[in-house]
């Protein structure tokens, strides 16, 4: 068996690529090292990605507090509501567009992709959702950003490169376009219904802009917006923090980062589950025309 040929551009990609890693995750690892560390040491400033003084103090009072565990309930909402339509809707628009015989197709893929450089603006959309009473209410949080122009035409490309054999062949066997829609696409369309959801269920677990504009009662915030209070304002329970450590600021400090991971780690450990279709959906969609 022949060995891999040596070159240069393998090498400087590896290192290029380590590289990458290493600061992708040491901010990952420092919050954790300092979130897992007694309060002297966080004082000390000598943390760097290894936990010293290792305890759980911080988590135990993050997740002891029920405004938590109701932020967490209300953007679990939010996510599988808010994606589960948000892919309903891209992907029957997308089979629309995809179709050769649909009327006027051009002039709503123009009108759609114009959606893409030039938009209504912030005050307008918050007027239209107040005008159809979703301020402070669910819908208001999984409605207004339901589609996404870039999803839309990733997800129509998708479609396009399926073979019109298959439906001919659906047609065939008495099939109408919802039949074809539901039996061959979405089978067939594994890989780009996953890296959508991907990409919906990432935006709606992290996006704050929606609670601040369209809610008003704290039992709806998400867990995002707990948290912006938290990193801005400070933590409301600095009583509790002062009695778990000497110095409010410090270990305010490790409280914030431990309400980080609690926020952060959910949402990562859905990759590894998508990742095989990722890759996939992705550049098919993006490559064929």
């Amino acid at each position: 068996m022949r060995s891999p040929k040596f070159s240069w551009f393998n090498v400087v990609s590896t290192v290029f690529l380590l590289g990458v890693v290493v600061i992708t995750l040491y901010p990952f690892l420092h919050m954790l090292a300092v979130s897992l560390s007694s309060d002297v040491n966080v004082i000390k400033n000598n943390i760097s990605f290894w936990p010293k003084g290792f305890n759980v103090n911080m988590y135990e009072l993050v997740l002891g507090d029920p405004k938590i565990w109701t932020a967490y309930k209300n953007t679990l909402i939010y996510t599988v509501l808010g994606t589960l339509i948000s892919l309903v809707v891209t992907s029957t628009g997308a089979y629309a567009l995809s179709r050769r015989d649909m009327a006027l197709r051009g002039t709503f893929t123009l009108l759609i992709v114009i959606t893409m450089f030039f938009s209504g603006g912030m005050i307008p959309t918050f007027l239209v959702v107040r005008s159809l009473d979703m301020v402070d209410t669910v819908w208001g949080m999984v409605l207004p950003g339901a589609v996404s122009t870039w999803n839309l035409i990733l997800m129509r490309t998708f479609f396009s490169g399926i073979p019109k054999e298959l439906e001919e062949s659906g047609r065939i066997d008495g099939l109408n376009d919802i039949g074809i829609f539901m039996r061959i696409i979405v089978p067939l369309s594994k890989a780009s219904f996953a890296t959508i959801a991907l990409f919906y269920a990432v935006g709606m677990w992290n996006n704050f802009i929606y609670p601040l504009l369209y809610l008003r009662t704290p039992d709806l915030f998400p867990l995002q917006v707990l948290l912006r209070n938290l990193v801005l304002a400070g933590s409301a329970s600095s009583g509790d923090v002062t009695g778990i450590g000497g110095d409010n600021q410090v270990v305010e400090e490790s409280l914030k980062y431990a309400t980080i991971m609690v926020s952060t780690l959910p949402i990562l450990t859905v990759y590894p589950f998508v990742q095989k279709y990722f890759v996939k959906g992705a550049m098919i969609g993006a490559v064929k025309g």
